[in-house]
């Protein structure tokens, strides 16, 4: 069994140096159940042009899904430079000046460390990376998603082997009632005739009827409720749902389709029955392809 979900969670530590800065980031992806694929990814604003690359990696390795990726990055400068703001600086002086002067008694002059530990006086310069460094740090952070994309898959093929068992119980209660169903069809003609005779003395005492014209009457009722065309039908989908479930390509849509199938097949014995125990069973057996539909809404 080879089925993998569409929801899982993976995350990707890692880090990359480049002359004075190391920079550290983290992945994160987590899919749940789409019907299409959708890539949602949250980037810093100055590496948006790794996007196409990432949504590109994402579906290669996925089918589907809708997948929520986001880049948490850090940078840590060995070897930062310091800018001061001049006109902030000049600015500040003159008013302590001015405090100074007006009120020499109560305010001392601040020293030049004082100043310089004003907020905003000195900062880091920006340094943004050239084309060179973003190019660079590009390439590592895409090895790095990759990465991240596979435990991804990892996680998916784990959840997926939790459903393809509970895939396999479900079938086996469909094949079941299948089964039943047909042993409780194959008594239907019997039990047609003898409810026809019924009905025929409950209603008129001795009635005079021929075994001939009861016999008809019998075979128009017994042709409308046969099933056995819809019994071929459901083993022979149950055999091709098996089938799926042992392939190693994404099997999700056409899981789903089968089970319109089931159902239909299913709606049909319940519409034909003239029997409370068939009908019994047709309705556990829609039950069961319910619940066989909503697993399989979860595979990829």
């Amino acid at each position: 069994m080879h089925l993998s979900s569409m929801t899982g969670f993976a995350r990707q530590k890692a880090d990359f140096a480049y002359q004075d800065k190391r920079y550290m980031w983290v992945w994160e992806i987590k899919s749940v159940n789409a019907k299409n694929t959708d890539v949602k990814i949250r980037l810093p604003q100055w590496l948006d042009m790794l996007e196409n690359d990432v949504k590109n990696i994402c579906m290669r390795v996925f089918s589907r899904g809708t997948f929520n990726i986001n880049l948490m990055l850090e940078v840590e400068n060995t070897n930062p430079s310091l800018m001061v703001d001049e006109g902030l600086l000049a600015a500040l002086v003159d008013k302590a000046r001015e405090v100074c002067k007006t009120e020499p008694d109560f305010f001392a002059k601040p020293s030049p460390v004082e100043f310089l530990k004003i907020n905003g006086v000195i900062k880091a310069a920006e340094n943004t990376p050239d084309d060179e460094e973003t190019a660079a740090l590009g390439k590592v952070l895409c090895q790095s998603f990759e990465k991240a994309a596979l435990a991804l898959k990892e996680s998916r093929q784990c959840e997926g082997e939790k459903i393809g068992q509970a895939l396999q119980v479900i079938l086996a209660q469909i094949r079941k009632n299948v089964l039943e169903v047909r042993q409780i069809s194959e008594k239907a003609p019997e039990k047609i005739k003898e409810k026809i005779w019924r009905q025929i003395k409950e209603l008129a005492d001795d009635a005079a009827v021929s075994e001939d014209r009861l016999n008809q009457e019998a075979l128009l009722l017994i042709m409308r409720a046969d099933v056995k065309e819809e019994l071929d039908r459901l083993e022979a989908h149950l055999k091709t749902a098996e089938e799926l479930l042992e392939e190693n390509n994404p099997v999700g849509r056409r899981l789903d389709f089968l089970c319109q199938e089931l159902n239909r097949e299913a709606n049909t014995l319940c519409s034909k029955s003239m029997d409370i125990e068939q009908t019994n069973r047709g309705m556990a057996l829609k039950a069961f392809i319910e619940q066989f539909r909503e697993q399989v809404q979860n595979v990829e």
